[in-house]
């Protein structure tokens, strides 16, 4: 078939597996277009073209490999987290397409396993609800979303800070900020956070 895209051959072997052996999975009925759509809503938009152009559906997303995402052009760090993390939220919700949360509810106070549904876009709305809307487009592009914040144990208040491009000499809005987020993630979340943050060779996120 001349098929040269290393993508577009696991692809092939991941629908050939499916016939093969009569096994449905849910995160076959996730196309291409619906993947473009999920990159939006996890924040990271500017990787669109090259998913699209590999063709990665829904049932690749649940095999995609760290190689993998070199070959999309996925570099940063803290983008492989943002996926990971991202992936992992369909698993628990059974690749339902509509599970994630773009929108303010009714909850005043949202629980972590709300928060952790959460895309990038309502990420931003919280971050307007804590009176630091002016902060809000900084997070376009980062790759954060509430999986990431919830799931991944480095990601901490300062993590986003950076992304936020809140400066260090603003500590009180970094205060403000390091509370909102601990109300925000709840007790468990933080404790591990802390835990994590605390261990010797702890390597913090960057946003590089």
């Amino acid at each position: 078939m001349g098929m040269k895209h290393p993508l577009h051959r696991k692809k092939l072997q991941l629908a050939l597996r499916a016939f093969t052996t009569k096994i449905t999975e849910k995160s076959s009925e996730l196309d291409h277009i619906w993947v473009t759509r999920w990159l939006d809503d996890i924040g990271l938009p500017q990787y669109k073209d090259q998913f699209h152009e590999a063709r990665v559906d829904g049932r690749m997303l649940q095999y995609l490999t760290v190689n993998d995402l070199l070959t999309l052009k996925v570099t940063s760090q803290l983008h492989h987290l943002s996926i990971k993390c991202a992936i992992h939220v369909l698993h628990v919700n059974k690749f339902n397409p509509n599970c994630l949360r773009r929108r303010p509810g009714e909850e005043k106070q949202p629980s972590p396993s709300e928060v952790v549904q959460w895309s990038n876009h309502r990420v931003m709305e919280w971050l307007r609800a804590v009176d630091l809307a002016e902060y809000a487009p900084n997070l376009r592009g980062s790759g954060v979303h509430g999986g990431l914040i919830i799931l991944e144990p480095r990601f901490s208040s300062e993590t986003l800070a950076l992304l936020l491009n809140i400066p260090p000499q603003k500590t009180l809005l970094r205060r403000h900020l390091a509370t909102a987020f601990a109300a925000l993630v709840g007790p468990q979340a933080m404790q591990e956070k802390r835990e994590y943050g605390n261990a010797t060779g702890h390597v913090p996120l960057t946003t590089t």
